[in-house]
């Protein structure tokens, strides 16, 4: 029998938000976010271990928040394969340089100029992204066929698998902490309907 596919965002990354940058300055923020891991004394909810208790398979990203988040899901009791597949989406800094913002405030600028077509040289495109996304969505049904899949991954991303995965039948069953650190969402394949009685045959 098919299990459910479970999308959850890492918890939070070490490093500051509490000042304000350039664009440029943006971009050299947003590489160390990628290169770093957990806050020190980040614990996972209780909800989000059981359901990794009772996942048959559990998957991350290959940035180092989403392993330690995995790790710390799983109290380091099984392996966690990872794959670059599961990575966030892009936040290039957008050209506006005489603008100051938080990391934060970036982050929407960025996201509305990458969603709008802003992809410097190397860059995966917006289009790109959600081809990657179809990929993802393949790969967690082929393993859901099994049992269980949990998906250790990010914000952005984690909602792009959500508009494919119901856009291709999977119902959202269950959800937790909105789209903070250490959310959640549940899917389920849609049931098919029960089929009427074939009527009796003329006598």
């Amino acid at each position: 029998m098919t299990g459910r596919i479970i999308t959850a965002r890492h918890g939070r990354p070490s490093l500051s938000r509490d000042l304000t940058l350039s664009s440029r300055e943006y971009g050299d923020w947003w590489a160390r976010y990628d290169e770093s891991g957990l806050t020190p004394g980040e614990r996972p909810p209780e909800g989000l271990v059981e359901i990794a208790s009772r996942s048959k398979c559990v998957l991350a990203s290959s940035m180092p928040r989403a392993i330690e988040t995995a790790k710390q899901l799983t109290r380091n009791a099984r392996e966690i394969p990872t794959d670059p597949l599961f990575i966030e989406a892009p936040l290039p800094p957008p050209p506006v340089p005489l603008l100051t913002l938080r990391p934060g405030q970036w982050g929407v600028v960025s996201r509305a100029f990458w969603a709008f077509g802003y992809a410097p040289k190397g860059v995966e495109t917006h289009y790109q992204a959600w081809r990657r996304v179809d990929s993802i969505v393949a790969r967690l049904q082929g393993v859901a066929a099994d049992g269980d899949v949990l998906l250790c991954a990010h914000g952005y991303l984690n909602w792009m698998i959500d508009v494919k995965l119901r856009r291709s039948g999977w119902r959202r069953t269950g959800q937790g902490r909105g789209n903070q650190y250490w959310s959640w969402r549940v899917y389920e394949p849609q049931r098919a309907p029960h089929a009427a009685p074939a009527p009796a045959a003329a006598e």
